[in-house]
């Protein structure tokens, strides 16, 4: 068996289950303890979630194996990493979670349904996705125990049909009104400071986010500062986690 072919082995033979059941624990005390208002606890148990190297592992896998995602490169040009890949960015993220200085994502731009206009994604390099990744396991469940129990979009276990079965239990009894909105440029000029302050997480995981959201922007080979906004086609960035964040009830 060659080299290469160990570590492949060694990578499809890891703990998998394990790695899924220990990561859902550490999830599941975070939920209560934010559900109790036990910031103190929440925090020391995000802490503790990042560092483990059972969610680091999965956090790589859902990146490189899982994402559709995977197949598409950020500014460095890194794609569908082989299992050795795989292990060695499993390490290196393990032993440096957090960042001070993100790379700039790649803009790529895809046609909105039934419209002549496109939608601008912002890709991050693979690394920066696992981190987000990582992050997301540590952040998500703090926030799910917030959230108002009749918001749907983009969460977890949640669907659009979902949305419809509620409003379909609403009105069957008698007429209600709805309210459409919508609103214009939405992700593209959120506020960073107001996103900060809303999401109110601990030092080095604010100054990771914030170095994702002022990463920049290459569109060809023009570098566009980003001031405003977050790229939507990141792990954590909206339309996502964040954007629930910032505008919870």
């Amino acid at each position: 068996m060659s080299a290469s072919s160990q570590i492949a082995y060694e990578w499809k033979g890891l703990p998998w289950k394990r790695f899924q059941t220990v990561t859902f624990k550490l999830q599941k005390r975070i939920y209560r303890a934010s559900q109790r208002g036990n910031l103190k606890l929440v925090r020391s148990l995000q802490k503790l979630l990042v560092k483990s190297q059972a969610a680091t592992h999965l956090a790589v896998r859902r990146v490189t194996q899982e994402n559709h995602g995977k197949k598409t490169a950020g500014v460095d040009g890194v794609k569908q990493l082989t299992p050795p890949q795989r292990l060695e960015l499993a390490k290196k993220i393990h032993a440096k979670p957090y960042q001070k200085k993100a790379k700039a994502v790649r803009r790529v731009w895809i046609p909105k349904p039934g419209k002549d206009e496109k939608r601008p994604l912002g890709i991050p390099v693979m690394e920066e996705r696992a981190r987000q990744a990582l992050a997301k396991l540590a952040l998500e469940p703090e926030w799910e125990a917030r959230f108002e129990p009749n918001s749907y979009g983009f969460r977890p276990g949640r669907s659009a049909h979902d949305a419809i079965s509620y409003i379909f239990t609403c009105i069957r009894a008698c007429p209600k009104y709805v309210l459409d909105a919508d609103i214009a440029k939405c992700f593209d000029r959120i506020n960073h400071l107001t996103l900060l302050e809303k999401l109110n997480t601990y030092p080095q995981m604010r100054r990771t986010i914030k170095s994702w959201l002022q990463a920049g922007i290459l569109d060809g080979s023009r570098l566009f500062p980003s001031e405003e906004g977050a790229p939507q086609g990141g792990v954590i960035t909206p339309p996502t986690m964040l954007q629930n964040a910032l505008f919870r009830a």
